[in-house]
């Protein structure tokens, strides 16, 4: 119901959707300890009501029409009653799970696709949002999953009121024609008919989050940030743009949740109907002793603190960063208007009344928050363990231990007496070895370390620039291209052609002693120079192209592309990791082993023949804050340094042991 208002306030206060154009249902309890639903039957998010909703807003809708549709609440998992469609007797239907399920049924994969396909063949363009997964289990921490534990065999009716089972066949058929089947977990096969996103990949989890921990109230994950993302009305903005944002958001902070992209991912959101919009808010007051001003927006609209917005002179229209006069950040979001703390940009005029606001991406966290979880732990030993970890936080500029505002990290001591970090989730963070644990010498520290640098990997993965009016938007291409069994470099770099492509293109595996070639393509009219960092799975973050320590870049001329091999390896001990190529494009000259961190429990130390030596331009110095020894700011904003004259991308590839 949360998430519901929020995209509700979304549509109809920023993008000024009539009211007459949205259909909502909902289930809301009145009383914590009752099921009873507060709305009318008409109002109640059953099956019956899901379905007419469906059929209503395709009959509604003029062809061409944007239709956005967007469920948050439970996913789950069903013995099939389409075993002729499906194809097996055991097979399993995913399905959202409507408020009547106890007497009534799961609105199942193969009747969303009907009804999917239905609004597509009327020529509507058609976008999903599912904030649901269809596993459960048992959290640690402050998140909850959002799925129903197991695979249900409950009866339940046969008679689909989306249509007959020859139509659902038909239908299901021209969905799946031409893929590799329906992978287990997934609610609906690929299709270029619409983009879906999805909280979460197959058999992972979706949480939801008390993100204010002021108020206590909870959101989904995946709604929480894509509403960040969408508030900032960005030009040319792309569901691949959301997808690369929504990753970089939830998987850092919830480790078993990547949300998926299917469809088109280079359409822009919306179409090109909202594409060139600013939302622009108003600066109320200025005061000029604290260097604060007041702005007209707040939590009615989903702010939060530390959130930033650029600040342009009354009246312009051009909003691109050339006119910026100053970046401020929340510090005080009330329901409608919020204190910020202003940053003027030098040589910009003051922040006037009645000047103008933009809200950009939200701030990377540098300092980042831990709990030390130490509900099951009774021994005096065990006790004082953490202890100890709380005394070697002390004056730790990283690390911090958790306030009102939501945590990072969870500490705490498992059944056989070894440190866990974890995730917020309660999800332990793998590869952190060796085990430290209550007879480990200084553990305490050796936690605290690692902490810290989690906190510097983590703050390099998320960095980006979000800014839609750099030039360098959207022109710089990144993608896996294929891989090959044997490869000698001497052979120069093989046709693409010639590659095998990966099984699924927007999860690609490979194993280990493998070759795969990443392709990078410059599509902006300057000539960039281009770097490619590896963050590897053993929390180390190093610059592999090119490789040589003395070298900085390669030169990418407008146009131009180059398909780079690697080779894929996993250490002694291991049997899959995940692997992350970054790549950053730069119209001038930049050292981006400024971001190098050695593995973990490795020393810190500058690398590239950077120790002991300053950035030499701006971007450089945006860069060095994040592996500082002493962060100089809470968070990170891209917004106060040059954004034209960068950019970044980043891809994945999950490799394997042979």
């Amino acid at each position: 119901m949360r998430d519901i208002q929020h995209v509700e306030a979304h549509l109809t206060q920023v993008l000024k959707v009539p009211q007459s154009q949205i259909l909502k249902l909902t289930s809301t309890s009145s009383d914590p300890e009752s099921r009873e639903p507060v709305e009318s039957i008409d109002r109640l998010a059953t099956y019956a009501n899901i379905v007419a909703k469906f059929k209503q807003l395709t009959e509604m809708a003029p062809a061409g029409a944007q239709v956005y549709v967007h469920y948050s609440g439970h996913g789950g998992r069903a013995k099939t009653v389409y075993p002729k469609i499906k194809g097996r007797e055991d097979a399993i239907d995913e399905g959202l799970v409507p408020a009547d399920i106890g007497e009534s049924q799961y609105l199942r994969d193969i009747e969303l696709g009907n009804l999917l396909k239905q609004m597509v063949k009327k020529g509507l363009i058609t976008t999903v949002v599912l904030d649901c997964c269809h596993s459960g289990g048992a959290t640690r921490g402050d998140a909850e999953v959002r799925g129903v534990e197991g695979v249900d065999t409950t009866p339940r009716p046969l008679k689909s009121l989306v249509a007959s089972e020859e139509n659902l066949a038909k239908t299901w058929q021209e969905l799946t024609e031409g893929t590799r089947g329906l992978e287990p977990g997934r609610l609906l096969p690929d299709s270029k008919d619409y983009v879906l996103l999805a909280a979460c990949r197959p058999n992972e989890l979706a949480y939801e989050y008390a993100f204010d921990r002021t108020g206590g109230e909870r959101n989904g994950a995946l709604t929480y940030w894509l509403l960040d993302i969408l508030r900032q009305k960005t030009p040319g903005l792309t569901y691949k743009d959301i997808q690369d944002f929504l990753n970089a958001k939830i998987h850092s902070q919830f480790s078993q949740q990547t949300p998926m992209l299917m469809g088109e991912g280079n359409r822009e959101v919306f179409g090109t109907e909202f594409g060139t919009a600013h939302y622009a808010v108003t600066v109320m007051k200025v005061d000029e002793t604290d260097r604060r001003i007041l702005m007209n927006t707040g939590r009615a609209v989903g702010l939060r603190e530390e959130t930033s917005f650029a600040i342009y002179p009354f009246g312009i229209k051009d909003f691109s960063q050339e006119n910026r006069i100053a970046v401020a950040t929340v510090v005080e979001a009330g329901a409608t208007e919020s204190w910020c703390t202003v940053e003027v940009i030098d040589n910009k005029p003051p922040v006037k009344q009645s000047d103008q606001a933009v809200l950009l991406a939200a701030s990377t966290n540098l300092v980042r928050r831990v709990h030390l979880d130490s509900t099951e732990r009774t021994t005096p030993e065990e006790v004082s363990a953490l202890q100890t970890v709380r005394d070697a936080l002390k004056d730790n500029k990283w690390i911090e231990l958790e306030s009102d505002k939501p945590i990072h990290y969870i500490v705490s001591l498992n059944q056989s007496g070894e440190y866990e970090i974890c995730d917020s989730a309660g999800k332990p963070y793998p590869n952190l070895r060796p085990a430290v644990n209550l007879g480990t010498p200084d553990a305490a520290q050796t936690i605290v370390k690692r902490l810290v640098h989690l906190a510097k990997y983590q703050a390099a993965e998320q960095l980006a620039n979000l800014d839609k009016s750099s030039p360098l938007t959207s022109k710089l291409i990144v993608e896996w291209v294929g891989q090959l069994e044997k490869y000698d470099p001497e052979d120069g770099i093989p046709d693409i052609s010639t590659l095998k492509p990966f099984d699924d293109p927007n999860a690609p595996m490979s194993k280990a002693d493998k070759w795969i070639f990443l392709r990078v393509h410059n599509g902006s009219p300057s000539t960039l120079n281009v770097a490619i960092l590896h963050l590897g799975s053993n929390w180390a973050v190093t610059q592999i192209h090119p490789h040589d320590p003395g070298s900085r870049f390669i030169t990418l001329e407008s146009g131009n592309e180059e398909i780079i091999p690697f080779r894929l390896s996993l250490p002694t001990g291991y049997t899959e990791m995940l692997d992350t190529a970054k790549v950053f494009a730069t119209v001038g000259e930049a050292n981006f082993r400024w971001l190098e961190l050695p593995a973990i429990d490795q020393p810190l130390t500058r690398g590239g023949n950077l120790a002991g030596k300053n950035p030499s331009n701006s971007l450089e110095a945006l860069l060095s804050t994040i592996t500082d020894e002493a962060p100089e700011t809470r968070s990170l904003n891209p917004a106060k340094y040059p954004s034209k004259e960068w950019t970044t991308k980043q891809v994945t590839v999950t490799v394997k042991r042979g």
